[in-house]
């Protein structure tokens, strides 16, 4: 995916057009409600249904007075649509705006990386056989610096006793518990 660079002079603007046409939907969505009773702004004050609030700021342009106008039209569905082109035109995340900054979701490109080598690595002890479970049981002992009774209960259920080691430990550990007679495996 590539991400078109902004000039660092439009992208406030793009953010406050992002801000704005998310107070639209919002705006929207409480109108689309159920009548139970007028929707109450910040101020606490109900809102008028019909009335035409005065813009503050003069447009500057009818050709901003057209895109406002036709933003005024357009359903939840088409709003959410027109937000997702700006942000995939211009390369912006529209939930950043407005001072609450969230963190972006990876691009794909990001994804497709490789994954770096693994350096951490667990030893999985398969089978023992009871013939050799005491040579095995010294082993265990012997690697990880356990007890004989936590070593005993390793050899007499086998499983993942090795964790987040080196490889090169794991590797050691693994060929001495062969040496013993155990299956033991490197996951």
């Amino acid at each position: 995916m590539a991400v078109v660079t902004v000039r660092k002079q439009a992208r406030p603007m793009l953010s406050v057009t992002l801000l704005a046409l998310a107070g639209l939907c919002t705006l929207q969505m409480s109108s689309d409600g159920s009548e139970m009773g007028s929707p109450a702004f910040v101020s606490g004050a109900p809102a008028a249904r019909g009335s035409v609030r005065q813009p503050s700021v003069a447009m500057a342009s009818e050709k901003v007075d057209k895109i406002v106008e036709e933003l005024k039209t357009l359903t939840l569905l088409e709003a959410s649509e027109l937000v997702a082109a700006i942000e995939e035109t211009f390369g912006v995340d529209a939930s950043a705006s407005g001072g609450a900054v969230m963190m972006a979701a990876p691009a794909a490109a990001v994804e497709e990386e490789a994954a770096p080598e693994k350096t951490e690595f667990d030893v999985v002890l398969k089978d023992v056989p009871k013939d050799k479970k005491i040579a095995i049981l010294k082993v265990v002992r012997g690697i990880t610096g356990m007890g004989l009774k936590e070593a005993k209960g390793i050899v007499d259920n086998p499983g993942k006793f090795i964790e987040g080691k080196p490889k090169d430990y794991c590797q050691d550990a693994i060929k001495q518990l062969q040496e013993a007679g155990a299956v033991a495996e490197l996951v």
